[in-house]
């Protein structure tokens, strides 16, 4: 499933050589760019999940989504096996006249 990114708007944001020259080195260190590198820090100060976090969430999502059949089909199996196994129990202490 793709997603669309929303339209984007400049932000000028001044900073010192310094700070510029940093945040460079550790955009290329991530091999991203310096504004992939602050849109994730904004999203993640802001409290929103970055676009790797993101992109995370709609992969375990298609997971979960996957997994819940096969869990009700183990859960009902599971219900079905108690049952007959009450029914049994319950068989058993008739024979046995410890219940009518």
């Amino acid at each position: 499933m793709a997603t669309t990114q929303p339209r984007t708007e400049r932000v000028t944001y001044l900073t010192n050589a310094e700070q510029k020259a940093a945040l460079e080195a550790f955009a290329k260190a991530r091999g991203e760019s310096v504004g992939s590198v602050l849109r994730d820090a904004v999203a993640e100060y802001l409290g929103q999940p970055s676009a790797a976090e993101e992109a995370e969430l709609i992969v375990l999502t298609q997971q979960v989504n996957e997994a819940i059949p096969r869990m009700n089909a183990k859960l009902e199996a599971i219900s079905a096996r108690i049952q007959a196994l009450r029914a049994e129990n319950d068989a058993f202490f008739r024979d046995k006249g410890i219940r009518s």
